[in-house]
């Protein structure tokens, strides 16, 4: 595991963890559309530098979301997508969750599962998957 990374020129900032091949950010409570933009430059950024294979975003410190917070998470998985990467988010509370169906943010490419444990679960399955014979005999 290296250190956490801030985002530069912040105050503000959000960590950004590298655990192995997974880039693991936790969203804690509001995020300002400046810093949002700057993680999700800087997510881009990192897994086009490591080659990592999967981002897990941590929206469980999160009370609630706008249309734009919205947006820069589909925008990260995008990017992600498009850097062979896998993106997850976890954690979402039912306020969370009804927020952006209310918005009609379908969030695609993005993955979701209950928790951070869960999350990493969901990565490492899809990564046996898409290795032929990969999931065959693996447990």
């Amino acid at each position: 595991m290296t250190a956490p990374t801030p985002l530069a020129g912040s105050p503000a900032a959000v960590p950004v963890l590298a655990l192995g091949d997974t880039l693991l950010v936790s969203l804690q409570g509001e995020l300002h559309d400046r810093t949002a933009e700057q993680l999700q430059q800087d997510i881009a950024h990192r897994v086009a530098r490591s080659a990592a294979t999967g981002v897990v975003i941590d929206v469980s410190g999160v009370d609630a979301v706008d249309s734009f917070l919205g947006r820069v998470i589909a925008e990260i998985a995008a990017h992600t997508r498009l850097l062979a990467g896998r993106t997850v988010l976890c954690g979402m509370g039912p306020a969370v969750a009804i927020t952006l169906v209310e918005f009609g943010l379908t969030l695609p490419g993005v993955l979701t599962a209950l928790d951070v444990e869960r999350a990493f679960e969901l990565l490492r399955q899809d990564a046996l998957a898409a290795v032929p014979g990969g999931g065959a005999g693996c447990t």
